[in-house]
């Protein structure tokens, strides 16, 4: 079964995010704990916790189709080292607020290099802050989010997100998410069949479905390879409305998080009413 949602806002409080769910018919949804530009954040109150669970029993989503995200502003790969520690520090707060909130993940892009070291060298520094934050929290299982490549981020191909999962000791605490978007800018191609079923097989050999936690489902007004991030709704960008067919008829992506992050929240009902109107 598909569960598809959007990444829904929090104004007015945390607790509103799953009603925004319900709003859009969404049967998942991710969100940001906090204020994801900016560094610090009020603590949670016993009742903003309490409410956030009542709405959330109201949504009846389950908190597997839950997927949260962390601040823009955290680089696990940062090369200065007090930079990177003020990046861990933010990211171990965001994992305690998903743990008090009984959030089971947190999604997160990997890190920058900012062109002051290799991929390979920036790899191994987020896998040091993801276990050193593993040792620290509880519970919560960090989903790395594969990039589009821009800029000087990790993470747009699939031997890097291996790499860090392979870094990471504890293998039941790390995931990956899919951003459609992303993978396509990145320069996998899920356009046709025969390219969707050629980058999953690439991502099952090199990575592997069993850690997949969640995806999101945007379509791309950039070009595939560009390394450029700019999503576009459903149907309406470079790679078109086939993939996501191909999406909602694979059983892999079953009782998994569906995402939209696309750039019109007015049509999200729209969309995810397209989508589950695609499986077959």
């Amino acid at each position: 079964m598909k569960f598809v949602g959007a990444h829904v806002s929090t104004a007015g409080g945390i607790f509103n995010a799953p009603i925004n769910a319900i709003n859009i018919n969404a049967k998942a949804f991710a969100l940001f704990t906090k204020n994801q530009r900016r560094w610090n954040a009020k603590p949670l109150s016993q009742k903003d916790v309490e409410t956030f669970k009542q709405n959330l029993k109201k949504a009846k989503i389950d908190v597997n189709h839950i997927l949260p995200h962390d601040s823009y502003l955290i680089n696990l790969g940062h090369p200065d080292k007090l930079k990177r520690r003020k990046s861990i520090e933010a990211f171990m707060e965001e994992v305690n607020r998903c743990y008090q909130l009984g959030l089971k993940y947190l999604n997160f892009h990997p890190g920058n290099h900012l062109n002051e070291m290799s991929e390979e060298d920036c790899l191994k520094v987020i896998a040091e802050s993801l276990n050193e934050t593993i040792e620290k929290t509880k519970d919560v299982v960090l989903v790395i989010e594969n990039t589009a490549g821009q800029g000087s981020s990790v993470g747009y191909r699939f031997d890097h997100i291996a790499k860090l999962i392979e870094l990471v000791e504890d293998k039941t605490r790390i995931g990956v998410c899919l951003d459609t978007c992303h993978m396509f800018a990145a320069g996998y191609d899920i356009r046709t069949e025969a390219a969707y079923v050629k980058t999953m097989e690439e991502f099952s050999a090199v990575v592997g479905f069993k850690y997949l936690k969640g995806m999101h489902l945007n379509d791309a007004k950039s070009t595939l390879g560009s390394r450029v991030d700019r999503h576009h709704s459903i149907g309406k960008g470079n790679i078109g409305l086939e993939a996501f067919r191909l999406i909602m008829n694979d059983p892999r992506l079953d009782n998994i998080p569906l995402i939209l992050e696309t750039i019109d929240p007015s049509i999200w009902a729209e969309e995810i009413k397209l989508l589950y109107s695609l499986i077959e």
